[in-house]
Parts: structure tokens; sequence; C-alpha cells
């Protein structure tokens, strides 16, 4: 057997992030997934106040917030967060493995 047969793959799976913020005029989906990088994940705007972006994501758990318009803020869809380093929250999405 093959080193390539013996490895099992990963499934990845697209995740959309919504954001509504519809006085923006930036949004950025920053996380773990992205190392923190504010150039990696720019949201797009709908044109009608919602802002959205599509990553792949491996299995597991992720820590994320939103840069709206150069402020921090929680995902309002998402209940599920946990306290990080600045003593503030970030929101978490768990992807399990399919």
């Amino acid at each position: 057997m093959s080193n390539k047969d013996s490895k099992q793959s990963v499934k990845r799976k697209k995740v959309t992030f919504i954001c509504d913020a519809a006085d923006a005029h930036e949004v950025i989906l920053m996380g773990d997934f992205n190392a923190w990088n504010p150039k990696k994940h720019p949201m797009q705007h709908n044109g009608n106040g919602i802002w959205q972006k599509s990553v792949i994501l491996a299995p597991g758990k992720y820590e994320y917030k939103f840069i709206v318009d150069g402020r921090w803020i929680e995902d309002a869809n998402n209940h599920q967060s946990c306290l990080n380093g600045f003593g503030t929250r970030n929101s978490v999405i768990e992807m399990e493995e399919a």
C-alpha cells in the first residue's frame, strides 16, 4: 500500500459567514482559520445591507469576528462564543467530520 492510499482524506466544507451591517463601508472576516489576517477574507456586500463570505474549512473548532469599518464585532447570528485574550469574546464555529 502506498503512502497516498494510507492517508485519510479530510472532508472540508464550504461555510458562508453573514454579517448584517447596512451602513458599513467595509466588512472583513477575521479568524484563526486565516491567521487573523485582514487581507485574506474581505466580505462582499449584496446591496441589501448583508455582507457575506464563503470559506472552505476542515473539521475543527474555529474562533472568528468581523471587522466592520474598523470595529471588531461578534457574529450576531451565532450565539456560540468564547473569551479571548483581550477580555472580549470571539464567535465560535465547530465543523464536524462528515
